[in-house]
C-alpha cells in the first residue's frame, strides 16, 4: 500500500516500504515510476525477504509524487533524504542510470548514506560536453518546449527508444514528463565534473555494477567511479539492456548492505 512523506521542501513523496533490517533505498533514473518498474519492485521484495528494509519511491514529478515548478537537484535530494528517514535514518542508496549521479550527490552532500550500489551510471562524455547538454535541457524546459527537451535528453540513447515514444498517441503527454528530468541532467553534469577534476568526495563503500550485455561505456564509467573513491568495487552482474536480473541483484544488495551496516 502506498504511503506518503513530506520533504523539507514541502513536496509529497509516494513510497512503498518493505521488510525490516539494514536499509536500502532505490533511486531510479529518468523515466520510471513504481507502477511501470516491475523489476525494481521485485528486487525490493526479494531484498526485504532476505531480512532488509527496502524503500521504493516515485521521484518528484512522477507517478504518485506530483510536483510543480522547477524540479531541480536540491528538491530531489530533499526527497531522497525523506526516504532515508522513512527507511530508519540511514541507508544504502541503490542508484539506477542517472539515479547513480543523484545518489553520488546525496552521499557527498552529507545525507546519512551508508553505501552506494550503482547500476550503469551513464557517465563518460567530457565534462564540458555533458554540461552543455544539461544546460540545453534546462533552456528548453524553461521555455516549456517539452518535446524538444525530451528529444535532447535522449539524443545519445538507442534511437528506437525515442522513436517508440514519438509514435505513441500519448507522445505530447509523455514529453511533458521531461520536466522531472532536470535533476537528472544537473546531477550527471555535476558527477562528470567531479570525476574529471578529482573533487568527488564520497567516502562510503561504493559498488559500481553493470550487466553482462551492456553498452560499452558502462564498464568504463564504473571503473572511473571506483578509481575516484577510496572504497570502491566494480562488478559485472547478470543483466541486459541497462537493466538487472532481480534475483542475483537482490542477493548482491543484501550482502553489500549488511557489510555497510557493519
Amino acid at each position: 500500500m502506498t504511503e506518503y512523506a513530506t520533504t523539507s521542501r514541502g513536496d509529497r513523496v509516494a513510497y512503498d516500504l518493505r521488510g525490516s533490517g539494514p536499509a536500502v533505498v532505490f533511486v531510479t533514473g529518468a523515466g520510471p515510476d513504481r507502477a511501470d518498474d516491475p523489476i525494481t519492485a521485485e528486487t525490493a521484495q526479494r531484498v526485504a525477504d532476505a531480512g532488509l528494509t527496502a524503500v521504493t519511491f516515485d521521484r518528484l514529478g512522477r507517478g504518485e509524487s506530483p510536483a510543480e515548478g522547477r524540479l531541480d537537484l536540491d528538491r530531489e535530494l530533499a526527497a531522497v533524504a525523506s526516504m532515508i528517514e522513512v527507511a530508519g535514518g540511514s541507508a544504502v542508496l541503490v542508484g539506477h542510470s542517472s539515479g547513480c549521479s543523484v545518489s553520488l550527490r546525496a552521499a557527498e552532500a552529507g545525507l546519512p548514506v551508508t553505501g552506494l550500489a550503482l547500476w550503469e551510471a551513464p557517465l563518460g562524455d567530457p565534462a564540458p560536453t555533458t554540461q552543455a547538454w544539461a544546460d540545453e535541457i534546462e533552456r528548453l524546459l524553461d521555455a516549456d518546449d517539452h518535446e524538444n527537451a525530451m528529444r535532447h535528453y535522449m539524443k545519445d540513447m538507442p534511437p528506437e527508444w525515442l522513436a517508440g515514444m514519438e509514435s505513441s498517441p500519448a507522445w505530447p503527454m509523455i514529453a511533458r514528463t521531461v520536466a522531472a528530468y532536470r535533476a537528472d541532467a544537473q546531477s550527471l553534469a555535476w558527477a562528470q565534473h567531479a570525476l574529471e577534476d578529482g573533487t568527488l568526495d564520497v567516502t562510503v563503500p561504493v559498488l559500481a555494477m553493470y550487466g553482462v550485455e551492456t553498452f560499452p561505456e558502462m564498464p568504463v564509467a564504473a571503473a572511473s567511479i571506483v578509481a575516484a573513491v577510496p572504497k570502491g568495487t566494480e562488478k559485472e552482474m547478470p543483466g541486459a539492456m541497462h537493466s538487472w536480473e532481480p534475483e542475483p541483484m537482490a542477493a548482491e544488495l543484501a550482502e553489500f548492505a549488511r557489510g555497510c551496516a557493519g
